[in-house]
């Protein structure tokens, strides 16, 4: 899924000035980079920022994509999706939104709440330091992954039981 053309230009339009204003300089492999993850709905990980840069930009390395990358976040272009400890997504839709995140497959879905948004934030953060923002990333198991753990549980297909993850227990 990819993102309308019209808001993809302005997002590289808003890199561009960024980084002139940061003074960092505008290569063709850095753009190439962003705009492949300002085009995405997919939330890419660096390895397939990768693989579809390099269809456009053969001798581009995965050194080179991920040093853009964290560049691109230190510079406040994109987000993180995810503790680090996994493989790292990122995000070019800076306005204020919430994840949805398969704790199987890994599908990241953005969507809107106005009921989240409301949430006021706790004392016990504020007292941690300054909030710069916030969004909500709710972990579950997909549709997809729903149907494919039924159609393997079913009694047509004899076979192991799927155990939930520790995550799935969470009440919403």
């Amino acid at each position: 899924m990819r993102v309308e053309p019209a808001e993809v230009e302005r997002r590289v339009d808003r890199f561009k000035s960024e980084s002139r204003a940061a003074g960092v300089k505008l290569t063709h492999q850095r753009l190439e980079v962003f705009r492949e993850v300002a085009a995405s709905l997919e939330h890419p990980d660096a390895d397939a920022i990768f693989r579809e840069v390099r269809r456009r930009v053969p001798t581009v390395s995965l050194d080179t994509v991920y040093r853009t990358l964290w560049l691109l976040d230190d510079l406040g272009l994109i987000r993180t999706l995810g503790p680090r400890r996994e493989s790292v997504r990122f995000d070019a839709n800076l306005e204020h939104h919430h994840h949805y995140v398969c704790v199987q497959c890994g599908l990241a879905r953005d969507f809107e709440s106005v009921e989240l948004d409301a949430l006021r934030l706790p004392e016990a953060v504020k007292k941690l330091g300054r909030v710069c923002g916030t969004h909500v990333e709710v972990r579950g198991t997909c549709e997809r992954c729903v149907k494919r753990s039924r159609a393997s549980s079913s009694p047509a297909s004899p076979g192991r039981k799927v155990r939930p993850r520790a995550s799935s227990f969470i009440k919403p």
